[in-house]
């Protein structure tokens, strides 16, 4: 593995669960429907699990997690993704709101994508990183599909 890559591929993922996280966060306070507001929260209760999950294994890894937030192009665009929701939670239209957290979760689903591609990596991080993609996935899929059935 090589840990230079390695440790830049996982600041990028973190970097991306915490624009996520954060843009769920808001959005729950401010969303009106309930289903809506109990499904921001526990998106943005996963985000942090996995934020928490990724951090302890690249400790162990002796890989340094970054801590300078914003710096990044990637969580630049999910931050961009996550402030159009809170446009979307404003006018209160339920296919738009639905539709950015789409869009922010297509960001998050090439993250792991890329994450996957790191070469070498150690079974119980490769298996972390696996699992989360898993549940990106079908939180993507639950918010497109509930985005479609607001139409």
């Amino acid at each position: 593995m090589d840990a230079k890559a390695a440790q830049s591929e996982l600041n990028d993922l973190i970097a991306t669960l915490k624009e996520g996280q954060k843009g769920y966060a808001e959005a729950m306070t401010d969303v009106e429907d309930t289903d809506l507001k109990d499904l921001f929260k526990e998106y943005a209760a996963q985000r942090s699990q996995y934020i928490t999950e990724l951090e302890d294994q690249m400790y162990k890894l002796d890989l340094k997690p970054d801590t300078n937030e914003g710096n990044n192009t990637i969580a630049g665009t999910v931050h961009r993704a996550f402030i159009n929701l809170k446009g979307a939670v404003t006018g209160k239209d339920r296919h738009s709101i639905l539709a950015e957290c789409e869009r922010g979760e297509d960001h998050a689903k090439a993250a792991y994508e890329d994450a996957k591609k790191i070469q070498d990596l150690p079974s119980d991080l490769k298996i972390i990183i696996d699992k989360q993609a898993d549940g990106i996935l079908k939180a993507h899929n639950k918010i497109r599909d509930m985005r479609d059935a607001a139409k």
